[in-house]
């Protein structure tokens, strides 16, 4: 009896000196959504953005996130951990910390439900509230395995972040148009985005914004306009309908696809749009595809 009344209090005692001192949090809170991990990041940092008294998230990779926000005296450290559960569905463990009251949080939780624990499940069900609201206002499909469309085009560079992307494209639609249309050069297919550079850790990007036109020596000359040839490579493809603005969630829809699979990708998307944001609309028929360059 002496003997396992040793070995309970060894785990007993082990159990409280992780509990109280070791474990890395004071709360955890899980929930999963059908989403990518990438779609869940951005809207982190969107809603981030809107609160009072948060500082900019820090961004360990693409799936780990932290966020502190300051409530009266207290600091709270959330740290946000984003797992793939399939190709549809993302795991969210959310890490609560509150540095200046740690160990008093830690004894009180087990008794009741304190107000350390309200304010958290607040916090997270208001981000779950917003993501979900985000998530109704688009649609992403994975298609699989396809091969873009070869085409010479005419074209502007930009660098940016990724929210500014729909913006540019906007900025120069007219310039593309009228300078095309002076010399009754007619579209050749609808107008395409091809991403050069991103920088998923900063959210920014380098890229073109392209009209396809048929090739010939009669194209207008303007020290603002470019033209090459894009060929056709393999890539996986997705479809997108919502705002322009978010058609990057496709991209990280991509992601997560060709890790889930073992698919080695060229994180240059592609974007061919077949709507006219001027002409307004239900966002939601707002149509895309969008392609993720496989490496050969």
């Amino acid at each position: 009896m002496k003997k396992i009344s040793a070995i309970i209090g060894f785990i007993l005692g082990g159990f409280l000196l992780w509990y109280l001192i070791i474990k890395p949090y004071d709360y955890l809170v899980t929930f999963k959504v059908k989403t990518s991990a990438g779609t869940i990041n951005q809207s982190i940092k969107l809603w981030n953005t809107s609160l009072e008294n948060s500082s900019p998230i820090q961004q360990e990779n693409l799936k780990n996130l932290t966020q502190q926000i300051i409530v009266k005296d207290s600091t709270f450290n959330y740290d946000w951990s984003i797992s793939s559960v399939n190709d549809s569905i993302s795991k969210v463990n959310v890490y609560v910390t509150d540095k200046e009251h740690s160990f008093a949080n830690r004894i009180s939780i087990p008794f009741g439900t304190t107000d350390f624990e309200k304010r958290i499940e607040y916090t997270v069900t208001d981000f779950i509230a917003k993501l979900k609201e985000h998530l109704k206002k688009i649609r992403v499909t994975v298609v699989g395995k396809d091969t873009t469309r070869s085409t010479y085009a005419a074209y502007i560079s930009m660098k940016g972040l990724q929210i500014e992307k729909a913006r540019g494209m906007m900025q120069n639609y007219s310039l593309l148009t009228s300078v095309l249309s002076a010399e009754n050069i007619e579209m050749n297919g609808t107008p395409f985005v091809k991403i050069t550079h991103w920088n998923t850790q900063n959210d920014s990007i380098a890229y073109d914004f392209c009209f396809p036109v048929i090739k010939s020596d009669s194209l207008p000359i303007d020290p603002r306009i470019q033209y090459k040839q894009y060929n056709a490579v393999k890539a996986l493809k997705a479809t997108y309908n919502g705002n322009y603005i978010t058609s990057d969630r496709a991209w990280y829809a991509l992601l997560d696809y060709a890790e889930n699979n073992d698919i080695v990708i060229d994180k240059k998307p592609l974007e061919v749009f077949y709507s006219n944001p001027n002409f307004g609309g239900d966002e939601l028929q707002w149509e895309a595809e969008i392609f993720m360059p496989l490496k050969e």
